[in-house]
């Protein structure tokens, strides 16, 4: 019987990373890593150690959003501090036009052509910003893009789009991955292009209550 083969989108992030620990379990997977022109190009390098500390194949791919549109992308835009969007309010600055329908069709292409099985990707619609790529929703509609629009798909031989972690809250994620033995060291979930995280943006302040609540110490806040 043959091992089945996955392509996990792996930002360098807590999310992603906890991610590819749960596709590893059955999977042979390859971490597909895009180098976007993101302002924490400090993720980059973790999602390399993220990858070979699970022993786990990678690639690094580097595309261009050169209209930007969001402020993880453009200088002149700064990225908000001290906000909590969630479910249900405004989409945040943060949010990159397209990335998700972007990543997944660079990684289903991916997958098709290495003979993989599945994608995965670290998306969570749950105590999180709010983002249309992120939703059941649009998971749904991609999976029949997938289906009619790749020889795999016709050929009744779709690639599975796989959301582990969906419908977990943040502080799930952390236990999660702390069953798992993700190395959250190597993770960096800041938006800021600094060497430290600063601890004010979103992603900072969820990560510090998914933590805080889950009871388990952050090797990065402490």
């Amino acid at each position: 019987m043959s091992i089945k083969k996955a392509v996990v989108l792996l930002s360098g992030g807590m999310d992603s990373a906890v991610t590819l620990y749960m596709a590893k379990r059955e999977f042979d997977c390859t971490a597909l890593i895009f180098d976007y022109g993101q302002k924490a190009g400090k993720e980059l390098d973790c999602a390399i150690k993220i990858a070979q500390a699970a022993c786990c194949k990678n690639t690094i791919l580097k595309i261009s959003f050169p209209w930007k549109g969001s402020s993880l992308l453009d200088e002149s835009v700064d990225i908000p501090g001290n906000c909590t969007s969630g479910k249900g309010s405004s989409i945040p600055s943060t949010y990159v036009p397209g990335r998700n329908i972007v990543f997944l069709s660079y990684a289903i292409s991916f997958a098709e052509a290495i003979g993989a099985d599945a994608v995965f990707i670290g998306a969570h619609q749950l105590d999180y910003s709010n983002y249309p790529d992120c939703r059941s929703e649009f998971f749904d509609a991609f999976r029949k893009v997938v289906d009619t629009g790749t020889k795999c798909g016709v050929e009744e031989r779709s690639i599975q789009i796989i959301t582990p972690i969906l419908d977990y809250t943040k502080k799930e994620i952390v236990e999660r991955g702390s069953e798992l033995g993700v190395p959250f060291e190597d993770t960096w979930s800041c938006y800021s292009g600094e060497e430290e995280p600063c601890g004010e943006c979103e992603s900072c302040v969820f990560r510090k209550r998914a933590f805080d609540e889950a009871g388990i110490k952050d090797p990065i806040f402490g």
